[in-house]
């Protein structure tokens, strides 16, 4: 895919299925795949941004990574560093995935809801030191979370309140630096802005970005605004019903989208210039059911350019420029041949 030495983290063939059931017997009726056979990588110190509409597999895939909810199938490969093997997530058991997790952290969307309201804010930015034992003594616990407070831009006079006593802005602050408590390598950061005021995003964006300056922090990015992605991230991967339809760096993607979908995302972005026109691309019909998918491509029914053969086979994902340095990943039967319209300059 890329140069070896240069990727933190490669996911291969990641499938989640949720199982339906019925009666006593808990006979399966139905099967869910939120997530089907999705790859991709990220290398160190890069934000790769997940984008896709509302029920894609988004979220559920960045747990996956995490075990914070258990694949069904597939490779998650972490280096952990440059002088250990990378170990595949999916093989460790409780006592090796704990270890692995101090490098991995997670950023929530809702900060109402991640912050525990009983707890304090030295409780909370405090409490991966006390479930991974890092510090003993109550005098360093308060010295740790004061320094973390202080590096998301907080008072550290502020740590004996309680999460009600903050704004939506100040949550979020406070759970980015609990994620950072241990000094992770790579959080996932699921869509950490959405639930905020427009003027406080830019500020938590910046944050984060200074952030991934200073420590080298390498950023799975969740979201569903192209004008967030488009701001934060190295390279974007969309997703469409669990599939993973096209991957590529960011400026390629937005100038010069291969896959129909991407261009139909694209059309839906806002830009500041009253004079710039752009038809608005609405598709017809309703997002495919994951439980109930559609023959060959899952976007077909919804797509203006559909053939034969996209009812009738799937298509693959391949690097449709053969450059390795640069790849642009799509998963298309007319990837190259469609004049797809980007956001230009």
């Amino acid at each position: 895919m890329n140069n070896e030495e240069n990727i933190l983290l490669k996911v291969k063939d990641l499938r989640k299925y949720f199982f339906r059931v019925r009666g006593l017997t808990k006979k399966v009726v139905g099967i869910v795949k939120a997530v089907d056979k999705v790859n991709f990588f990220i290398k160190e110190g890069e934000t790769l941004a997940l984008v896709g509409e509302s029920g894609c597999g988004k979220t559920t895939t960045g747990r996956c990574i995490l075990r914070a909810i258990e694949p069904t199938s597939g490779e998650i490969i972490f280096k952990i560093n440059n002088k250990e093997k990378p170990v595949n997530m999916r093989n460790l058991d409780k006592d090796e995935l704990k270890k692995v997790r101090k490098n991995m952290a997670m950023i929530f969307q809702d900060p109402y809801s991640s912050l525990n309201p009983r707890m304090t804010i030295l409780e909370i930015v405090g409490e991966p030191f006390i479930i991974h034992k890092v510090v003993r003594k109550r005098r360093e616990l308060e010295e740790r979370v004061a320094e973390l407070l202080r590096m998301v831009r907080l008072d550290p006079e502020y740590m004996r309140r309680y999460p009600h006593a903050f704004s939506g802005g100040q949550r979020q602050r406070i759970a980015i630096a609990r994620a950072l408590a241990l000094r992770p390598k790579f959080i996932v950061a699921d869509e950490p802005v959405s639930a905020l005021d427009v003027s406080v995003q830019a500020q938590i964006l910046n944050l984060l970005g200074e952030l991934q300056d200073k420590f080298n922090l390498t950023y799975l990015f969740i979201a569903h605004n192209l004008a967030v992605i488009e701001y934060v991230s190295n390279r974007v991967a969309v997703m469409y019903v669990g599939k993973m339809v096209e991957l590529a760096d960011t400026e390629e993607l937005f100038s010069s989208p291969k896959h129909p979908y991407t261009e139909a995302l694209l059309s839906a972005v806002p830009k500041p210039d009253p004079k710039y026109k752009k038809k608005r691309i609405i598709l017809k019909g309703d997002i495919a059911d994951p439980a109930n998918p559609p023959s060959g491509c899952y976007f077909h029914p919804r797509c203006k350019y559909a053939q034969d053969i996209c009812k009738e086979e799937e298509p693959p994902l391949i690097n449709i420029t053969g450059d390795k340095e640069h790849p642009h990943y799509v998963a298309c039967h007319f990837a190259g041949k469609l004049e797809l319209i980007g956001i230009k300059d």
